[in-house]
């Protein structure tokens, strides 16, 4: 099998924690110009701010120097430039660190806050913060959590080693323990284990149960519950796709506390309003490192404040 050559190095600094975006130009073009290519490739909307990077020279080849407008077109080279990015709100709550060592970083993220950089939220994520914050330009992210979602995440300190631990969660050996606050029902007999096949189309904001082979798999446990008809669950992820706790918890009966997306999908609020966040919690990794060999039992030190606070929770204070 013939290995794919990687990529060169990125010719510009990081910006904000956040690398420059790199273009390959397709081997089958057809373009006279690297311009044309690249006119065409961001649409017809984007050409005049295409033309302006290329007149400041902000678009660069692989030794860093300014491609011209007019350079020819050659199939498979590589042009990269850093994007223009609007302000963004910034998320006004610490990303703490639980665990650091010379192979990975564990952080505890906060609610609303992004795993790593896509659409609107680039600079405003755990990612680039960790970056910045930290001094470590090639920190990457080993998995993901949902932005609303708080919790531990595990980042990678060097990028040769960011595939082993990428295939520690691929492989399932990584137990994670989730926390939710729900409503309470006496007439449902926990623990449980929901197995369904959950679909979730490109586009669409939300995931969906389907008749078919389970791909999703979760336990859910009663941990305490209240008398105002609230509960504490423990939620044990054997698969992991998109939403699942969410869909399994709303197919339950029982959606999770600040959930905008099930059992019905709500109106985005406002920018800035960080108010009722989702009352889902990442609270343990465990795991044995794959290159140090080190047992690792993680705990986050956050506490879901619709269990903790209900009233400041509920008032958005």
């Amino acid at each position: 099998m013939r290995r794919r050559t990687p990529p060169p190095p990125s010719p510009l600094p990081q910006r904000d924690g956040v690398d420059a975006v790199r273009v390959r130009l397709p081997g089958d073009g057809q373009w006279a110009t690297v311009r044309e290519h690249l006119v065409e490739r961001f649409g017809a909307a984007r050409a005049g701010i295409v033309e302006g990077m290329f007149a400041a020279g902000r678009i660069v080849g692989a030794d860093g120097r300014a491609v011209a407008p007019d350079t020819a077109y050659v199939p498979g080279m590589f042009v990269w430039f850093h994007r223009d990015l609007p302000a963004e709100e910034p998320v006004p709550f610490p990303l703490e660190i639980v665990y650091r060592d010379d192979h990975i970083v564990v952080a505890d993220k906060p609610h609303f806050l992004a795993t790593t950089p896509r659409g609107s939220h680039v600079t405003e994520t755990a990612l680039a913060r960790l970056r910045r914050e930290l001094d470590l330009p090639a920190l990457g992210a080993a998995h993901r959590l949902d932005r609303l979602t708080a919790g531990l995440v595990l980042f990678t300190v060097r990028p040769e080693e960011r595939g082993a631990y990428q295939t520690l969660f691929r492989d399932r050996r990584v137990r994670k323990v989730y926390e939710a606050v729900a409503p309470y029902d006496p007439s449902l007999a926990l623990p449980v284990t929901v197995r369904s096949r959950i679909v979730k189309e490109r586009g669409t904001l939300t995931a969906r149960e389907v008749p078919g082979e389970p791909n999703a798999v979760s336990r859910v446990e009663l941990l305490e519950h209240r008398a105002d008809g609230r509960a504490r669950y423990r939620l044990t992820p054997q698969t992991g796709q998109t939403h699942q706790l969410r869909v399994h918890m709303s197919a339950l009966g029982i959606p999770i506390l600040g959930d905008p997306l099930y059992p019905e999908v709500t109106a985005p609020g406002p920018a800035g309003d960080f108010r009722r966040p989702l009352q889902l919690l990442a609270r343990e990794l465990e795991f044995t490192d794959p290159v140090t060999g080190a047992a690792h039992r993680l705990l986050s030190g956050r506490t879901l404040a619709a269990w903790s606070s209900y009233d400041g929770w509920d008032g958005g204070q």
